[in-house]
């Protein structure tokens, strides 16, 4: 399964099977994630078979079940975009392995996850983990033109880029990113919404695995 395979594979999930991860691959998430926190200067922690963090409360939207893994994403308070962009490495790393992932901003009990957090570090979000129920269900996207300035005229590989970022997560859906391509340079922003720069992370990561990082320059 090539990376475009794995995107299109990858869905959000809410319900998980009583199997715990295996050794093996818990050692190659952790080797992942050491080398996210070198190279990011995050903090990512990895926790299994915890399930305090997603104990059910009552009924309502993005509810989970049976979840008892997870990655927590910590890092600088500033470090949104690069949570997003990283904590997506580990997310496609995750379906590789056969596992299934949900990114969770809002519905887990917060004080449960007992994250070793550095001075200027914060738990930004938490990523559920493991062996699915079902695999989830694909989202409806826009259209790659209200994202884009693409065009008859863009190169191949801002089109593939493009079909990359759009199967991007995003917060409920949102989609609020956009990515404007001149010659072989790219500029990609965000709405001021909620979770707005981590998702830019997450769909900057999808266009550069598209797109091919030799192809072009990311423009500030």
């Amino acid at each position: 399964m090539d990376q475009m395979e794995r995107m299109r594979a990858r869905h959000s999930v809410r319900n998980y099977l009583n199997q715990p991860i295996e050794e093996e691959k818990r050692a190659a998430l952790q080797a992942a994630i050491d080398r996210v926190n070198r190279d990011a200067g995050l903090h990512v922690q990895l926790f299994t078979e915890e399930p305090e963090a997603f104990d059910a409360n009552a009924p309502h939207y993005g509810q989970f079940k049976g979840c008892r893994n997870y990655f927590a994403m910590v890092g600088p308070k500033d470090a949104d975009e690069a949570i997003g962009y990283y904590g997506e490495q580990l997310v496609l790393l995750a379906q590789e392995l056969g596992l299934n992932t949900c990114w969770v901003a809002l519905t887990f009990k917060k004080g449960k996850v007992k994250v070793d957090a550095d001075k200027g570090e914060k738990l930004h979000v938490v990523i559920a983990l493991g062996y699915g129920a079902d695999q989830g269900r694909a989202h409806k996207s826009k259209d790659a033109t209200e994202l884009s300035n693409l065009s008859d005229a863009s190169p191949a590989w801002f089109r593939r880029g493009m079909e990359a970022a759009l199967l991007a997560p995003t917060a409920v859906n949102q989609q609020k990113f956009y990515f404007e391509q001149k010659g072989d340079r790219v500029r990609a922003r965000t709405k001021l919404t909620f979770y707005g720069k981590m998702d830019l992370g997450i769909a900057k990561y999808h266009f550069e695995l598209g797109a091919g990082k030799e192809n072009f320059t990311w423009e500030d």
